[in-house]
């Protein structure tokens, strides 16, 4: 079977049997085609044609080029997934990616927005005027709740529920979760919902909660647009994206006492070590308050 053939089964296999989202299979077509192109250069005609000494070479080849360990980690990762499959539908008879050792992810600490700097961005936009509706009730909902851009693109009218205060999130792996969201996030929303999406919907078919300026559902590309033009409007200097504020939320839940099990359901994760992470967040946090406030520090 050919190389094209073989790739078109194996993401027809991400997104029927894995409902993995495009985003993500885009990152497993740029792993694949990157050692697809070092296939060519070593003249390796064929997948099964690969042996672990080819992934040694390969491996070597992208330490020369000082990638990134996180970036190494994910393509041999994809490669793994890709093999196992080939290994299933009896394309190949090994996988040699399986012996290949994945190099330690790097700790860095996410990065997060301080209540001062959040507070900047509520007092931006305008609610006398729809965008400024729309572009207020993003930034509480995805502060308030922590969802991923893409479930927050998602989400639909049904999906909110204003007299429990909560909202159905349809996360990775197609998993339902319901998480809570408080009174500023609702009162915002509300406004929106019945006056500036209104105003700026143009089919009534449409069931989306949040809209562009044509009408139409937002896109994860839209949210990241209107949350970095909102912090060119501020005078903070960082970089704005919309997993900063999932970040934000992670946080600032540890640092009022949440308990890691609760964050975790809240966001999604399946693995409790992902959440983990924010927990080094809250401790230097926490030091950085120690070293600039204790008389003895």
């Amino acid at each position: 079977m050919n190389v094209n053939k073989m790739l078109q089964i194996f993401f027809e296999y991400l997104q029927i049997e894995r409902n993995y989202s495009k985003y993500t299979i885009a990152s497993y077509r740029d792993d694949i085609a990157h050692f697809i192109a070092f296939m060519g250069t070593e003249g390796i005609p064929s997948f099964e044609d690969v042996a672990y000494t080819d992934v040694r070479l390969y491996l070597t080849t992208l330490h020369e080029k000082k990638m990134a360990r996180r970036s190494v980690a994910r393509k041999i990762s994809s490669l793994r997934s890709l093999y196992r499959l080939f290994m299933r539908e009896g394309y190949c008879k090994e996988n040699p990616f399986v012996l290949a050792s994945l190099p330690k992810k790097e700790g860095a600490i996410p990065k997060f927005l301080y209540e001062e700097e959040l507070a900047k961005l509520f007092e931006l936009s305008d609610l006398s005027t729809p965008i400024g509706q729309r572009n207020q009730a993003l930034l509480e909902l995805l502060y308030a709740t922590g969802i991923r851009v893409s479930e927050c693109c998602a989400l639909t009218l049904e999906d909110i529920d204003f007299h429990m205060e909560t909202i159905l999130v349809t996360g990775k792996g197609n998993k339902q979760r319901y998480i809570p969201f408080g009174s500023y996030a609702q009162e915002i929303l509300e406004t929106y919902i019945h006056d500036g999406r209104s105003k700026l919907l143009k089919q009534e078919t449409n069931a989306a909660v949040f809209l562009n300026a044509k009408g139409g559902p937002l896109t994860d590309r839209g949210v990241r647009y209107i949350l970095s033009d909102m912090i060119k409007k501020t005078s903070l200097t960082m970089h704005m994206s919309p997993h900063m504020l999932r970040h934000t939320f992670a946080t600032h839940m540890l640092d009022e006492g949440a308990d890691l099990r609760t964050v975790q359901e809240l966001l999604g994760h399946a693995h409790l070590s992902a959440t983990q992470i924010y927990t080094h967040v809250s401790k230097e946090r926490l030091r950085s308050v120690y070293i600039q406030h204790h008389p003895r520090a």
